[in-house]
């Protein structure tokens, strides 16, 4: 018979709610910054010198290798619930990249003397249902006692080198599209200070625990030039990264994101999580507004961080039928609408457009 476990709201005890914990943009570079570089390494497809997802190494046999770890506090008070998000969250990097997951470890990080080791047991159990789910082993993993609960993941992937996606390949004229609304760092800012409406807490949890499979898939659509999944940058960081890495432009039409139900609601009050402001100090310079963008609104859900958020793509046009197909495959239908366009480089890395 199931231990009984007394009820625990696990957001009392993170100061940081899911990827809004994540270190800002601007202080991630200074603390990546070296005099002393790793030396070469021909078969390092992907690693430090670009932002993206995860590291990619060539196997020599056509095969890239695909690494990634993510980990954070809970985003949500129910124990199976944070590790099943927090399980979705890393293994979307691999999807990101266009690759298949093929094993993870767990990461934990547990405050023995504050929290029931069965509070625990139920994280792990969210995560290993997640893998279930995808059909990969949660082979093992590593666990300290810390001040915070913390779990996440680290996962392969395996990916045909040709299909290997990066965010850094845009190119100019492809389409921008995105897979999930934007706004679950609000909400979850809204469940951790107690008013989040219950409707809204089973909309958050579906779109947290949603695995973005899809970008498998995608990976094998040639004009498919660059994917990243937008998580705690938000989708302006995302968008910066992807433009600036692409030495172009992104123009980005505010008025066709999905954003999701009752944020407006939320934002009206000002539940707007830190991570939201420490991310628009670390980049907000890099964007600039057209006539008619609402710039308050623009400000609280650009850089709203996001917690296994939608896969952002760059289509060239020609491919736009073919990912349409697919987004309607999964269910899809409402994500047809491109949300913006690569342009070239301009003065501003971003341009919000009405």
């Amino acid at each position: 018979m199931e231990e009984n476990i007394e009820p625990v709201k696990l957001t009392k005890y993170s100061h940081g709610a899911g990827c809004g914990c994540k270190i800002s943009p601007a202080v991630l570079q200074e603390i990546l910054k070296t005099d002393n570089p790793q030396p070469y390494n021909g078969n390092l497809l992907v690693g430090n010198s670009s932002n993206d997802d995860a590291a990619a190494y060539d196997l020599g046999n056509g095969m890239a290798l695909i690494s990634t770890t993510d980990f954070f506090m809970p985003i949500v008070d129910d124990a199976f619930d944070f590790g099943r998000i927090a399980a979705a969250n890393a293994i979307s990097d691999v999807y990101a990249m266009g690759g298949k997951p093929i094993m993870a470890i767990a990461i934990l990080g547990w405050p023995v003397n504050k929290l029931p080791a069965a509070v625990a047991a139920r994280v792990l159990e969210g995560g290993r249902a997640v893998c279930n789910q995808v059909g990969i082993p949660l082979a093992g993993g590593h666990s300290i006692d810390t001040p915070e609960p913390i779990f996440g993941l680290a996962v392969n992937g395996l990916c045909d080198i040709a299909n290997l996606k990066r965010n850094n390949t845009a190119r100019e004229g492809d389409l921008l599209f995105i897979t999930k609304p934007i706004g679950v760092g609000a909400l979850s800012t809204a469940q951790k200070r107690g008013f989040l409406k219950p409707e809204h807490l089973e909309l958050l949890i579906k779109q947290l625990t949603t695995l973005n499979s899809l970008g498998e898939q995608l990976g094998k659509i040639a004009g498919v030039n660059a994917m990243t999944d937008v998580t705690g940058f938000g989708l302006g960081g995302h968008l910066v990264e992807m433009a600036e890495g692409s030495g172009l432009t992104a123009e980005l039409n505010f008025s066709k994101l999905p954003l999701i139900e009752g944020l407006k609601e939320y934002l009206a009050f000002k539940t707007i999580p830190d991570g939201t402001n420490r991310n628009w100090n670390a980049y907000g310079s890099k964007i600039s507004f057209g006539e008619g963008v609402d710039v308050t609104d623009a400000y609280s859900i650009m850089p709203d961080p996001q917690t296994n958020g939608g896969l952002l793509i760059a289509v060239n046009p020609g491919a736009v039928n073919e990912v349409i197909e697919l987004f309607k495959a999964h269910g899809l239908e409402g994500f047809t609408a491109p949300v913006g366009m690569m342009i070239a480089k301009q003065e501003k890395v971003v341009l919000v457009k009405l």
